[in-house]
């Protein structure tokens, strides 16, 4: 399964990308994989928001917000596949990859994602290739995650706290003027710090809600992204 969602992931990608020339950077996209309920995407400054559908793309820029329970299921990148929960949005900073030689030859040497989560929740599931650079960072209040290894967590913030559960692998967390925290699968941290190591899911209610979610989520969002490629 590891390599199926590596696999779908870069397809996507590659599908998106343009450009026929070595060691090129082309623009890309995010591809929506489903979306449930009323989802907007557009300029935030200017207020300018569509609702998603199956064909929308997300580029640098644009502001992502679900509104009352509605979801949405996406490939960021190839291998970082995320679902916004309900009453959340993020900001897409940052979406390309790097490729040598023509887009039909693949040839993908890095790739690069940055997201902001504003408010609300987020699931990750982060499953890197072998041999292919990767940077992938996901903010939030004085947060910085970057996974460097497969791992799957969720992400919440409401604007005065911020947590981090990480349902599969480990995350290293990074918060201003604080030393880096690793949260292994089965554990939480939050912020601002009430406790100086993470905290195990098991003694926690709302974590226990998180790793559940996560791990059903995980699942979905590999299902759907094996569906996309069949489809294409």
């Amino acid at each position: 399964m590891r390599h199926c969602v590596i696999a779908v992931s870069i397809a996507i990608c590659s599908l998106l990308a343009n450009g026929c020339s070595k060691s090129i950077t082309p623009a890309t996209s995010a591809t929506v994989l489903s979306v449930r309920g009323k989802v907007l995407f557009g300029n935030a400054q200017k207020n300018d928001f569509q609702p998603f559908t199956l064909k929308s793309r997300i580029h640098d820029g644009d502001t992502v917000r679900s509104v009352g329970g509605a979801s949405l299921d996406l490939a960021l990148i190839p291998g970082a596949l995320a679902q916004l929960s309900s009453d959340s949005e993020i900001d897409i900073e940052e979406l390309k990859i790097t490729k040598d030689g023509n887009d039909t030859a693949g040839g993908m040497r890095d790739r690069t994602g940055r997201i902001r989560l504003n408010r609300g929740k987020i699931i990750v599931l982060f499953i890197p290739s072998d041999g292919l650079a990767s940077q992938f960072v996901i903010t939030a209040s004085e947060l910085t995650i970057k996974p460097d290894s497969a791992c799957l967590f969720c992400l919440r913030s409401d604007g005065t706290t911020t947590r981090v559960t990480c349902a599969k692998g480990n995350i290293n967390v990074s918060a201003e003027a604080q030393p880096a925290v690793i949260i292994a699968a089965g554990y939480f941290h939050e912020w601002p710090n009430k406790r100086a190591k993470a905290v195990a899911a098991a003694d926690d209610a709302t974590a226990q809600i998180d790793t559940a979610e996560s791990l059903e989520s995980g699942e979905r969002l590999q299902d759907e992204a094996s569906a996309w490629l069949n489809r294409r």
